[in-house]
């Protein structure tokens, strides 16, 4: 018989009218005032979460990971900490995981996947992007890799 693990939430500081819809698996993180967090999302560890952030269903949110206020993740968005800069995964070295942070009024499209990167304030990232470096300027950003596609004014 396999070990059997519950999702859900634990060790998890909630600001106020925070709305999470459970099935979710939260440990250890923290969300906001007035956040929204949809089913089957995970949060891992040390993430933070900022005020008026919504986190739609089957996203994944891992360690290392800081999303700043008014920010919109769209379902199914992969956020990754480990570059398999050995050949693999970090198998538990986590002094090989990278971090990530997700400025203010920020949107990231359904699909996208962002690796270790980061990306400031007013950024909006297409649908099934791949963010691979970091974005500093202002605008709509899409593909794979995500390249900038119009400035923001």
């Amino acid at each position: 018989m396999p070990k059997l693990r519950e999702a859900g939430i634990i060790d998890v500081v909630f600001g106020k009218n925070v709305v999470v819809v459970q099935p979710v698996n939260l440990y250890g993180s923290t969300i906001d005032d007035d956040s929204f967090i949809g089913p089957f999302v995970e949060i891992q560890r040390g993430v933070t979460i900022g005020k008026r952030t919504k986190i739609q269903s089957h996203s994944f949110i891992c360690e290392l990971v800081e999303i700043a206020d008014d920010c919109f993740i769209g379902h199914g968005v992969m956020f990754i900490n480990d570059l398999f800069r050995n050949g693999g995964p970090a198998r538990g070295d986590k002094s090989l995981w990278l971090s990530t942070r997700i400025g203010k009024n920020v949107s990231i499209g359904s699909n996208a996947t962002i690796l270790p990167v980061s990306i400031c304030d007013n950024v909006v990232i297409g649908a099934g992007s791949v963010v691979t470096k970091d974005i500093d300027t202002p605008g709509i950003y899409a593909g794979n890799p995500a390249r900038l596609i119009r400035k923001q004014n």
